[in-house]
């Protein structure tokens, strides 16, 4: 019987990508690492979020600057020995939600996105085969103006985000129980190895792909974790 675990961080950002990263790809990966972790998904600032490009750019040069960290932890993953996965972070006025199982050509031909509604945006990417989650639903900070909810725009919620407070991640489980949905953990780290406390989720085998993330995670073939350091 095999008895491994194999453990995902499901929250990260990076540097220069996400504005407001301090650990660049190759830090955050040999931390992973050291940690015994199997893999991460790199899930920065998305467009409408805090990303490091003008924003005057045009949107395809976005788009490419966007998935540069993850093209970059592509490229130095098997050096290090952990494996890299996509997610997107998608943000509404401090409200945010993780997005997994869409492309770079996806986001490249849907340029559309970018003028939703944010539930027609989310609607959307799940009628395309994301799967999407309200990440830390309720944090709380000064330049967020009120808690916002999209229970009929997401498949879950992440329960444990280790950088909020014991009480936002308890009314994130009682929110999640109530609409019976999925639940997710993830560090939501900006900080690479100076992050003392972590979550994530763990599954009994090694993840092939986002999609077997994606699927592990519907047919409840996962686990939530935490780790304090």
């Amino acid at each position: 019987m095999n008895n491994t675990v194999y453990k995902y961080e499901t929250h990260l950002h990076t540097s220069p990508v996400s504005k407001c990263a301090y650990a660049d790809v190759r830090e955050n990966l040999e931390f992973y690492k050291e940690l015994g972790y199997d893999g991460v998904f790199i899930t920065n600032h998305f467009l409408d979020g805090n990303i490091g490009i003008d924003a005057d750019v045009p949107y395809e040069e976005k788009i490419r600057f966007y998935f540069s960290d993850y093209e970059k932890a592509l490229d130095i993953s098997g050096e290090i020995g952990i494996k890299v996965f996509l997610g997107v972070e998608l943000s509404y006025k401090g409200t945010d939600f993780l997005i997994y199982g869409l492309d770079k050509e996806w986001y490249l031909k849907n340029p559309q996105i970018m003028d939703m509604k944010k539930s027609e945006e989310l609607k959307f990417m799940m009628d395309s085969g994301a799967l999407v989650i309200q990440a830390h639903p309720y944090r709380e900070a000064g330049y967020i103006d009120h808690i916002r909810l999209f229970p009929q725009c997401v498949h879950g919620v992440e329960v444990i985000n280790a950088n909020r407070t014991d009480l936002a991640n308890d009314m994130a489980k009682h929110y999640a129980n109530s609409y019976n949905m999925l639940k997710t953990a993830g560090t939501d780290n900006h900080i690479g190895k100076r992050q003392s406390k972590l979550a994530g989720m763990s599954f009994d085998h090694p993840l092939k792909d986002e999609y077997d993330f994606i699927e592990s995670i519907k047919n409840g073939k996962s686990d939530i974790f935490t780790l304090e350091l």
